[in-house]
Protein backbone atom coordinates (compact mmCIF):
# COMPACT_ATOMS: atom_id res chain seq x y z
CA UNK A 1 0.00 0.00 0.00
CA UNK A 2 1.42 3.28 -0.56
CA UNK A 3 2.25 5.26 2.21
CA UNK A 4 1.43 8.52 0.31
CA UNK A 5 -2.65 9.13 0.54
CA UNK A 6 -2.13 11.87 -2.18
CA UNK A 7 -0.35 9.71 -4.57
CA UNK A 8 -2.94 6.71 -4.16
CA UNK A 9 -5.90 9.18 -4.32
CA UNK A 10 -4.20 10.32 -7.95
CA UNK A 11 -3.53 6.98 -9.05
CA UNK A 12 -7.18 5.39 -8.76
CA UNK A 13 -8.78 8.89 -9.79
CA UNK A 14 -10.43 9.18 -6.53
CA UNK A 15 -11.06 12.25 -3.84
CA UNK A 16 -9.59 12.39 -0.52
CA UNK A 17 -12.56 11.50 0.83
CA UNK A 18 -13.46 8.97 -1.23
CA UNK A 19 -10.09 6.87 -0.32
CA UNK A 20 -10.14 7.62 2.80
CA UNK A 21 -13.47 5.59 3.59
CA UNK A 22 -11.79 2.70 1.07
CA UNK A 23 -8.73 2.74 3.47
CA UNK A 24 -11.18 2.37 6.32
CA UNK A 25 -12.84 -0.76 5.15
CA UNK A 26 -9.49 -2.63 5.49
CA UNK A 27 -10.37 -5.98 5.87
CA UNK A 28 -12.95 -8.39 4.04
CA UNK A 29 -15.20 -7.79 6.92
CA UNK A 30 -15.54 -4.70 7.22
CA UNK A 31 -16.03 -4.30 3.53
CA UNK A 32 -19.06 -6.96 3.80
CA UNK A 33 -20.71 -4.76 6.97
CA UNK A 34 -20.28 -1.45 4.86
CA UNK A 35 -22.85 -3.14 2.25
CA UNK A 36 -24.81 -4.56 4.72
CA UNK A 37 -25.32 -0.70 6.12
CA UNK A 38 -25.64 0.33 2.57
CA UNK A 39 -29.55 0.42 1.78
CA UNK A 40 -30.20 -2.18 -1.16
CA UNK A 41 -30.71 -0.47 -4.79
CA UNK A 42 -34.65 -1.36 -5.45
CA UNK A 43 -33.66 -0.63 -9.31
CA UNK A 44 -33.60 -3.50 -11.11
CA UNK A 45 -29.83 -4.81 -11.60
CA UNK A 46 -30.73 -4.34 -15.61
CA UNK A 47 -31.66 -0.21 -14.47
CA UNK A 48 -28.41 0.67 -13.29
CA UNK A 49 -24.50 -0.05 -13.64
CA UNK A 50 -23.09 2.55 -11.43
CA UNK A 51 -19.36 3.13 -10.46
CA UNK A 52 -18.32 2.28 -6.85
CA UNK A 53 -18.23 6.42 -6.91
CA UNK A 54 -21.67 6.69 -7.81
CA UNK A 55 -23.28 4.10 -5.68
CA UNK A 56 -21.21 5.80 -2.15
CA UNK A 57 -22.77 9.24 -3.67
CA UNK A 58 -26.28 7.83 -4.27
CA UNK A 59 -25.90 5.77 -0.99
CA UNK A 60 -27.26 2.23 -2.49
CA UNK A 61 -25.85 -0.54 -4.29
CA UNK A 62 -27.47 -4.05 -5.73
CA UNK A 63 -25.77 -6.95 -6.09
CA UNK A 64 -23.18 -5.69 -9.26
CA UNK A 65 -22.78 -2.67 -8.05
CA UNK A 66 -22.04 -3.87 -4.34
CA UNK A 67 -19.67 -6.25 -6.00
CA UNK A 68 -17.80 -3.34 -7.70
CA UNK A 69 -17.64 -1.61 -4.71
CA UNK A 70 -15.66 -4.18 -2.91
CA UNK A 71 -13.69 -5.00 -5.30
CA UNK A 72 -12.36 -1.50 -5.09
CA UNK A 73 -12.13 -1.66 -1.46
CA UNK A 74 -9.60 -4.34 -1.55
CA UNK A 75 -7.64 -2.46 -4.34
CA UNK A 76 -6.87 -0.11 -2.30
CA UNK A 77 -5.72 -1.91 0.79
CA UNK A 78 -3.65 -4.02 -1.59
CA UNK A 79 -5.16 -6.83 -2.81
CA UNK A 80 -6.61 -7.74 -6.59
CA UNK A 81 -10.08 -6.44 -7.36
CA UNK A 82 -11.77 -9.68 -8.37
CA UNK A 83 -15.16 -10.22 -9.15
CA UNK A 84 -16.72 -13.35 -10.39
CA UNK A 85 -20.32 -14.30 -11.59
CA UNK A 86 -22.49 -17.03 -10.59
CA UNK A 87 -25.01 -17.69 -13.62
CA UNK A 88 -28.38 -19.09 -12.85
CA UNK A 89 -31.75 -20.40 -14.82
CA UNK A 90 -34.85 -18.55 -14.42
CA UNK A 91 -33.42 -16.35 -11.96
CA UNK A 92 -30.69 -13.10 -12.20
CA UNK A 93 -26.73 -13.70 -12.23
CA UNK A 94 -25.33 -13.06 -9.03
CA UNK A 95 -22.22 -11.33 -8.85
CA UNK A 96 -19.51 -10.98 -6.18
CA UNK A 97 -15.96 -9.57 -5.15
CA UNK A 98 -13.95 -12.74 -4.41
CA UNK A 99 -10.56 -12.41 -2.04
CA UNK A 100 -7.67 -15.06 -0.81
CA UNK A 101 -6.19 -15.28 2.48
CA UNK A 102 -3.87 -17.70 3.45
CA UNK A 103 -4.54 -19.83 0.45
CA UNK A 104 -7.88 -19.93 0.48
CA UNK A 105 -11.05 -17.95 -1.06
CA UNK A 106 -13.66 -15.85 0.51
CA UNK A 107 -16.14 -13.55 -1.19
CA UNK A 108 -17.92 -10.36 -0.12
CA UNK A 109 -21.13 -9.72 -1.79
CA UNK A 110 -24.47 -7.52 -1.85
CA UNK A 111 -27.72 -9.44 -2.09
CA UNK A 112 -31.61 -9.24 -1.23
CA UNK A 113 -31.26 -12.47 -0.18
CA UNK A 114 -29.63 -13.52 2.97
CA UNK A 115 -27.74 -16.06 1.97
CA UNK A 116 -25.70 -14.88 -0.74
CA UNK A 117 -23.27 -12.53 0.70
CA UNK A 118 -20.31 -13.33 2.82
CA UNK A 119 -18.03 -16.10 2.54
CA UNK A 120 -15.04 -16.80 5.56
CA UNK A 121 -11.86 -17.26 3.42
CA UNK A 122 -11.92 -21.44 4.10
CA UNK A 123 -12.41 -22.64 0.81
CA UNK A 124 -9.68 -24.57 -0.93
CA UNK A 125 -11.13 -24.00 -4.53
CA UNK A 126 -13.53 -21.74 -6.50
CA UNK A 127 -15.44 -24.55 -6.93
CA UNK A 128 -16.16 -25.06 -3.27
CA UNK A 129 -16.69 -21.29 -2.83
CA UNK A 130 -19.53 -21.13 -5.20
CA UNK A 131 -21.03 -24.73 -3.89
CA UNK A 132 -21.28 -22.62 -0.74
CA UNK A 133 -24.09 -21.02 -2.46
CA UNK A 134 -26.39 -23.44 -4.02
CA UNK A 135 -28.64 -24.10 -1.06
CA UNK A 136 -29.18 -20.65 -0.82
CA UNK A 137 -29.53 -19.56 -4.22
CA UNK A 138 -33.26 -20.01 -5.53
CA UNK A 139 -36.21 -17.96 -7.24
CA UNK A 140 -39.07 -16.61 -5.89
CA UNK A 141 -40.85 -20.06 -7.01
CA UNK A 142 -38.27 -21.39 -4.26
CA UNK A 143 -36.34 -23.82 -7.26
CA UNK A 144 -32.29 -23.89 -6.24
CA UNK A 145 -31.05 -21.51 -9.32
CA UNK A 146 -27.48 -22.02 -9.88
CA UNK A 147 -25.86 -23.07 -12.81
CA UNK A 148 -22.88 -22.39 -13.53
CA UNK A 149 -19.66 -19.91 -12.44
CA UNK A 150 -17.25 -18.04 -14.14
CA UNK A 151 -13.31 -17.37 -13.86
CA UNK A 152 -11.88 -14.55 -11.40
CA UNK A 153 -12.10 -11.55 -13.54
CA UNK A 154 -9.51 -8.85 -12.62
CA UNK A 155 -10.82 -5.44 -13.01
CA UNK A 156 -8.11 -3.71 -13.44
CA UNK A 157 -8.21 -4.76 -17.46
CA UNK A 158 -11.60 -1.89 -17.24
CA UNK A 159 -9.30 0.70 -15.76
CA UNK A 160 -9.44 2.25 -19.29
CA UNK A 161 -13.67 2.70 -18.36
CA UNK A 162 -12.28 4.29 -14.93
CA UNK A 163 -14.79 1.95 -13.13
CA UNK A 164 -13.79 3.04 -9.76
CA UNK A 165 -15.24 6.87 -10.56
CA UNK A 166 -16.86 6.77 -13.64
CA UNK A 167 -20.30 8.97 -13.87
CA UNK A 168 -21.29 6.61 -16.97
CA UNK A 169 -22.76 3.39 -16.65
CA UNK A 170 -20.27 0.35 -16.69
CA UNK A 171 -22.61 -2.03 -19.14
CA UNK A 172 -19.23 -3.30 -20.84
CA UNK A 173 -18.16 -4.80 -17.58
CA UNK A 174 -21.47 -7.25 -16.71
CA UNK A 175 -21.53 -7.56 -20.60
CA UNK A 176 -18.10 -8.98 -20.85
CA UNK A 177 -19.08 -11.14 -17.94
CA UNK A 178 -22.60 -13.10 -19.87
CA UNK A 179 -19.82 -13.33 -22.84
CA UNK A 180 -17.22 -15.71 -20.85
CA UNK A 181 -16.69 -18.87 -20.60
CA UNK A 182 -18.52 -20.76 -17.27
CA UNK A 183 -18.21 -23.64 -15.48
CA UNK A 184 -21.15 -25.91 -15.33
CA UNK A 185 -21.24 -27.49 -11.49
CA UNK A 186 -23.55 -29.83 -12.12
CA UNK A 187 -25.31 -31.87 -15.12
CA UNK A 188 -29.33 -31.36 -13.46
CA UNK A 189 -32.20 -33.38 -15.00
CA UNK A 190 -34.54 -31.90 -12.82
CA UNK A 191 -35.42 -28.85 -10.87
CA UNK A 192 -34.71 -28.71 -6.97
CA UNK A 193 -36.88 -27.17 -4.98
CA UNK A 194 -36.13 -25.20 -1.27
CA UNK A 195 -37.84 -26.48 1.87
CA UNK A 196 -39.83 -24.18 3.28
CA UNK A 197 -38.51 -22.97 6.37
CA UNK A 198 -35.15 -22.11 4.66
CA UNK A 199 -36.99 -20.20 1.87
CA UNK A 200 -38.16 -17.96 4.53
CA UNK A 201 -35.27 -17.65 6.19
CA UNK A 202 -33.63 -16.60 2.92
CA UNK A 203 -35.59 -13.77 2.38
CA UNK A 204 -35.15 -11.88 6.07
CA UNK A 205 -34.32 -8.36 5.70
CA UNK A 206 -35.21 -8.43 2.03
CA UNK A 207 -35.87 -5.14 0.39
CA UNK A 208 -39.24 -5.33 -1.09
Amino acid sequence: MSSNPLRSAGKFNLSKDELHLLRRLSTPEKIQQYLEDLPYNKERDGETCRSPRLALSHGTAHCFEGALLAAAALRVNGQPPLILDLESVRDDDHVISVFRLNGCWGAIAKSNYAGLRFRTPVYRTLRELVMSYFEHYYNLDGEKTLRAYSRPINLSRFDRLEWMTSEEPLWPIPEYLCEIKHTPIFKFTRRHYMDDRLYKAGLTGRAE
